[in-house]
């Protein structure tokens, strides 16, 4: 009899963990559909646009497509896997397609980060409640663009870096340079992977030759692994980030977009953490717990220490890294979790995974009309956000160019209205510093505006209504309104 009530028990645990499992993505699927990021973001239109021109020109861009200002400077489409696939899924199901590739990319990095949480803890409880954590501190503040892929690339890495630490088989690192392979061909936060491979490497190499030495502190702990092979995989990993269409180039991209300063003084993202909003000190508190998590054992890995205060001075740098804080600190965390006896965890099996799929599936599909994630839905809330009507008033009563825009609005109209090209969007590091200081000091009707050559130039001017300049420029006579509406304005020159 109470075998059979402990099968009884089993089987109620694990349908409750199925159950578990299931609400953490149908969570994270509405919370998508509801907030529609992946067709609201500035970013995605460019993105997918790119995409598109690689799929018809079976070719890589190395100057500035779309644009008319910056048209023959260098630029990598260092996302294009990224883009292929956005642009596949709008080809194929237009904007619902895009909505369900950006709500499934978020799924992926949820489920990235639980099975990472689940491997490295042992504990399906833990796992889950510390995903939860994490997801409630970066996972929607920004939306699912090629970053997410970072996301979910960098914790394949950080679970065989913490599995080979803990069980000295350095053949788990042999899997890695496959992981870049992939990783360098759809975005370019590759570097921070390789980083923290870099830094596996040199504080293994140190504590070596301090045991080596006799001069390895008694509160460090200690490890088995050899040498010269994570510097051998982390070379293989170097070269293989080089197997792509930009090849090494990538790494002077990854220089110049680290040499920006107007974007990072400019776009609240890029911008240093201001504890304005509550997940902002969830962050704090995320990385608060893992250094007490760390201090919390007998002896600390130094490796785990220097890797967390690395992740720190990237998030705090910048709010849209708070990612690799989180996941840092949230393996940490549960590498506390992990039970002494612990040395494998058992995976979820597959047909478990299948049931969780299927009714995630059903109750997402039942849910999106609830949340208005449907085509007239995505329509009007794309019509709210970008100036479809002030474009299709163009269509109807063409102006001659070039093109003056706002810069939120480059991306779509390189998408919407692609017989303009742009002056401005959001691929920061194709225009410069120069340029986008340019353009925000003439966005706030600065009296440089006037030896703005982008705006001098310009045939035909579409901006938000609510910035300085496009009230300045109802006094400019060099110009006159021809449109109006509660969104936009547009005003065409007179010559």
């Amino acid at each position: 009899m109470s075998v059979a009530q402990d099968l009884i028990s089993l089987s109620r645990l694990r349908l409750l963990r199925l159950f578990a499992l299931t609400t953490l993505i149908v969570g994270v699927g509405l919370k998508c559909f509801m907030d529609k990021l992946a067709v609201l973001d500035p970013d995605i239109w460019w993105h997918l646009c790119v995409g598109d021109w690689i799929l018809q020109n079976r070719a890589f861009p190395h100057n500035g497509i779309f644009s008319h200002t910056a048209a023959t400077r260098p630029w990598m489409a260092y996302s294009w896997g990224y883009e292929v696939l956005l642009a596949r899924a709008y080809n194929w199901f237009s904007f619902i397609g895009v909505g369900v590739f950006g709500t499934l990319l978020t799924i992926a990095v949820a489920l990235a980060i639980f099975v990472m949480l689940y491997r490295i803890s042992g504990r399906f409880w833990a796992a889950w409640g510390l995903s939860i954590a994490v997801y409630a501190a970066f996972l929607f503040n920004i939306a699912p663009r090629p970053v997410f892929f970072s996301v979910i690339l960098f914790t394949i890495v950080l679970t065989l870096l913490f599995d080979a630490q803990r069980t000295g088989r350095v053949r788990l690192l042999y899997w890695l340079p496959l992981v870049f392979l992939v990783w360098a061909n759809i975005h370019i936060q590759f570097i921070y992977g390789l980083a923290v491979i870099g830094l596996f490497a040199g504080v293994n190499l140190l504590q070596q030759i301090a045991m080596l030495k006799r001069i390895h502190p008694n509160f460090l702990e200690s490890h088995g692994l050899p040498i010269v092979p994570p510097f051998l995989v982390l070379a293989a990993c170097v070269a293989a980030t080089c197997v792509g269409p930009y090849s090494y180039h990538l790494y002077h991209e990854a220089f110049v977009i680290s040499q920006s300063k107007i974007m990072y003084k400019i776009i609240r993202e890029l911008q240093a953490l201001s504890f304005e909003y509550f997940n902002q000190y969830l962050e704090l508190l995320l990385a608060v717990g893992a250094y007490f998590a760390i201090g919390w054992k007998k002896k600390i890995d130094p490796f785990k220490f220097a890797l967390l205060l690395l992740a720190t001075i990237f998030a705090f740098r910048t709010w849209r890294d708070a990612w690799f804080l989180c996941v840092v600190a949230a393996a940490v965390i549960a590498d506390v979790a992990t039970p002494e006896q612990e040395t494998s965890t058992r995976p979820i099996p597959p047909a478990e995974w299948a049931a969780v799929a299927v009714a995630s599936l059903v109750l997402l599909v039942a849910g999106a009309r609830s949340t208005d994630f449907t085509t007239r839905g995505l329509d009007r809330a794309i019509t709210g956000e970008y100036p479809v009507d002030a474009v299709n008033f163009l269509r109807r009563n063409p102006v001659g160019g070039p093109l003056y825009n706002s810069f939120d609005w480059g991306g779509f109209l390189i998408f919407y209205m692609p017989q303009y090209p742009v002056s401005i969007d959001g691929r920061t590091d194709l225009y410069g510093d120069a340029m986008d200081e340019q353009y925000y000091s003439t966005q706030e009707a600065d009296p440089s505006y006037m030896n703005d050559p982008s705006l001098n130039e310009a045939g035909v001017v579409l901006l938000k209504k609510k910035f300085p300049i496009a009230t300045q420029l109802q006094l400019d006579r060099r110009f006159r309104v021809i449109y109006r509406d509660d969104l936009a304005v547009v005003f065409a020159r007179n010559w």
